[in-house]
């Protein structure tokens, strides 16, 4: 029997403080559903927009900023077309929240924090 390996895409996202709890709480694995007013679940795609991010919002609203890095299997997020939210370099996929428990599904190995910043 053969094994193929699956491709995977190395994606960030910038989170604050209580959502990093939720993320632990659910063993580094997942993403938690989204908060009424959070239509939209939106990683990015490059390293240092999601610095930015946290340590430049992050930090101003909660006190607080992280980087995490993660997998997700490519050809799930192929469904999802990339966001470009400003410059060339600002790139992010927009998971509708209803879509995100299908979107944990497809997370390869944990989640990682990268980055701290306070």
């Amino acid at each position: 029997m053969q094994m193929t390996s699956q491709q995977v895409t190395t994606l960030w996202r910038p989170t604050g403080p209580k959502e990093l709890d939720l993320v632990r709480e659910l063993n580094w694995r997942a993403w938690p559903p989204r908060l009424p007013e959070q239509p939209i679940f939106y990683p990015v795609l490059n390293e240092d927009y999601a610095v930015r991010i946290a340590r430049d919002w992050n930090v101003k609203h909660d006190g607080a900023g992280f980087v995490t890095r993660f997998e997700v299997e490519s050809e799930f997020l192929s469904r999802y077309p990339i966001q470009q939210a400003g410059g060339q370099t600002i790139l992010e996929l927009w998971v509708p929240a209803e879509e995100l428990d299908d979107f944990n599904a497809h997370i390869v190995g944990e989640i990682q924090v990268v980055h701290e910043f306070h």
